[in-house]
């Protein structure tokens, strides 16, 4: 009886530690990519076929669960105002296997219902989250890492209830540069 028992606790883990490894090495990956959009940035590009600037800065909180991007646009509002300022927030969801993100702008307040969570299945250094509403039409966002150059690329894309997609905007995060003060040491 008890040789019997040692081979179904071999059997058991030989079938279940490779898929635990897995999803440990997918949740390592995952957050290794979000890694890399820690920092402090300048956006660059085009949104809604107008030239902007932005300037966005990426942490972990709540003890790394959760990566908090804070964009503030450099332009301002008609009351001089900030133009545009978001606080987006990105999860890894290992039970899923996927990515998740809720983006909180000044353009729209929101109820915070389902079709305003972003979900996006890992795709090497991408990001591709889809947001769909009730009637079928949505927004693609695709967050894509550049590990030659250290950059980030943003693409927003419209889609109709057809899926046919519109450019919404197309951006480029490069790292700010640090300013070094007197002995070299950084500027705060």
């Amino acid at each position: 009886m008890h040789a019997w028992r040692l081979l179904v606790a071999i059997a058991f883990t030989i079938v279940v530690a490779p898929a635990a490894f897995a999803q440990d090495e997918a949740t390592s990956a995952a957050g290794s990519l979000l890694d890399k959009m820690t920092g402090h940035w300048v956006m660059t590009g085009t949104i809604g076929k107008k030239p902007t600037t932005h300037d966005v800065d990426v942490d972990w909180v709540l003890k790394r669960e959760y990566l908090r991007i804070h964009e503030v646009s450099r332009n301002k509002d008609a009351s001089g105002g900030i133009g545009y300022e978001a606080w987006i927030y990105l999860v890894w969801d290992a039970k899923a296997s996927e990515y998740a993100v809720m983006w909180l702008d000044n353009t729209a307040a929101t109820n915070f219902a389902a079709e305003g969570i972003g979900h996006a299945k890992p795709d090497g250094d991408q990001i591709p989250f889809i947001f769909k509403d009730a009637e079928g039409s949505g927004i693609y966002t695709t967050f894509a890492y550049d590990r030659a150059t250290d950059t980030w690329s943003w693409t927003i894309d419209n889609v109709d209830k057809l899926g046919k997609a519109s450019p919404f905007a197309r951006v480029t995060l490069t790292r700010k540069k640090q300013l070094l003060g007197a002995g070299g040491v950084p500027e705060a």
